[in-house]
């Protein structure tokens, strides 16, 4: 069995997995961040992780601790928590939504082939040395979050990465010396799979983890949600929607486009073609709030919503409630309704917000057929998986079948695949995903409602580009 965890950015979760893919046990906390007013601050209490990760340890009992085999840790990212020798947190993590290190990011790309997001971790890193140099001097290493608990776990620090072709889209050590930074403080790469180290005792009083047992190298969501839905051949696509949502196409060959993120795949040989959009879950979760009494009602909302015909009667929902990465690339996008009559309600706004991240994810696969590729199937993974209306909306509005795992929080299948693959129990990461990854129903696209979406789809691309230049006035302070 693999004692898999996975701290995603609403929920840290936690499952006993068996070799046959089988979720024995499992359990999710809350994850709170760090409230601010500044819309570029995204920040989290790395403190959190660790009280959240004793919380779902003792929720799983974990009866059988001589079965667990091994512990894999994956995470959101890019995170990055700056810590001293001890492993002790010197400030808040700066999470994948904070977006300050624009302009350290800009610089970086002077001394650097490959381009760095503000989000991404060199930028972060820069940005503290430059904006909280007492931090940046006390900081022993920089560590990314599933890092981070894996140090706590075993005291070793290391920097985890699908496979050594990613070292330079996390920090490209050559750009280093260039922004004069210490290279020590930036812990040597590990790939996933690779044991970590033993679980110490420390760890085991404060988690209830069993001393001893090895830390197989998880690292990123997106690499488990991808070996967790088997999105491992040529053509299989990842949707992986929480709070945001990631598309990852596996390819054979590298794409470049400045619209798209393209990054060597966990599968040898292959590449991942991905899009990051923001405001999936979030939307979906700020729709309740708003149209409800709170979250509590998103069940109800959703059943009414389901009685809305497709296209919400004529209605669009302009999702873009964050900086959106995907697509626009602008910071300054706004959500919207369009098209709101006195004959629309709460039924019919619920099933745009729904079919908005639809649309978004069409103008994804758009992009990716623009520049060869194909996206054959979507597999989702994920909170929203969860939801019949998200995944037969999204299934229509593409044209691709959406297959549903058995395990919806196919990120936890995923670390258990690296966990056995760490273990040689299979020679690669894909082969375990083979072997563990199963589905439990497939909604396929209904004709009838193409003609609908696609009339919509035109309508929603033609706004997101025109609208920009109002939501920039509407951002910018008077």
């Amino acid at each position: 069995m693999i004692l898999a965890y996975d701290i995603g950015t609403t929920f840290l979760k936690a499952a006993v997995v068996s070799i046959g893919g089988k979720v024995l046990a499992s359990a999710q906390v809350p994850v709170r961040m760090v409230e601010t007013h500044e819309p570029v601050r995204r920040e989290c209490d790395p403190n959190t992780w660790l009280s959240g990760m004793s919380l779902v340890t003792a929720q799983l009992g974990l009866k059988e601790k001589g079965r667990i085999r091994a512990v894999v840790v994956s995470a959101n990212g890019p995170t990055l928590v700056p810590v001293d020798a001890e492993g002790i947190p010197l400030d808040f993590a700066m999470t994948w939504m904070d977006r300050r290190a624009h302009e350290e990011a800009d610089l970086i790309a002077e001394f650097s082939d490959t381009p760095l997001d503000a989000s991404f971790y060199l930028p972060k890193a820069f940005w503290i040395m430059r904006h909280k140099p007492e931090i940046y001097e006390r900081t022993r290493h920089f560590l990314p979050c599933a890092e981070y608990v894996s140090f706590f776990l075993t005291g070793n620090a290391v920097r985890i990465v699908p496979t050594q072709m990613f070292r330079d889209f996390f920090w490209n050590e050559s750009a280093l010396p260039h922004l004069r930074m210490d290279q020590e403080k930036f812990p040597p790469f590990v790939d996933v799979g690779e044991l970590v180290g033993t679980v110490r005792t420390e760890a085991d009083e404060m988690l209830g983890i069993p001393a001893g047992i090895p830390v197989i190298a998880g690292g990123p969501d997106f690499i488990m949600s991808i070996l967790g839905t088997a999105a491992t051949q040529t053509g299989r696509t990842c949707d992986r929607a929480g709070t945001s949502e990631g598309i990852n196409l596996c390819w054979p060959a590298p794409v470049h486009d400045r619209r798209l993120l393209c990054f060597p795949h966990v599968v040898s040989g292959s590449f991942n073609v991905s899009a990051i959009i923001s405001s999936s879950g979030a939307a979906l979760g700020w729709a309740a709030r708003a149209l409800g009494t709170g979250t509590d009602d998103i069940g109800a909302l959703l059943k009414d919503a389901a009685m809305a015909p497709p296209g919400a009667g004529r209605l669009l929902f302009l999702p873009f409630l964050t900086a959106e990465r995907f697509g626009v690339w602008d910071s300054h996008m706004r959500g919207a309704f369009i098209g709101l009559t006195l004959d629309h309600g709460k039924r019919e706004m619920m099933r745009a917000v729904v079919e908005s991240s639809g649309f978004t994810v069409r103008s994804v696969l758009a992009v990716m057929e623009e520049v060869g590729c194909h996206a054959a199937d979507l597999r989702v993974s994920g909170g929203l998986a969860r939801l019949p209306l998200w995944c037969q909306a999204r299934a229509d509005i593409t044209g691709r079948k959406v297959l549903l795992p058995e395990q919806e929080e196919s990120d936890l299948v995923g670390n258990a695949c690296v966990g056995f693959y760490g273990l040689e129990e299979f020679d690669t990461p894909a082969e375990a995903a083979e072997n563990l990854v199963r589905f439990q129903k497939i909604y396929h696209p209904n004709a009838g409602s193409k003609q609908a979406y696609d009339e919509l789809f035109a309508v929603f691309t033609k706004a997101c580009a025109e609208l920009g230049e109002t939501f920039q006035r509407l951002s910018t302070e008077p």
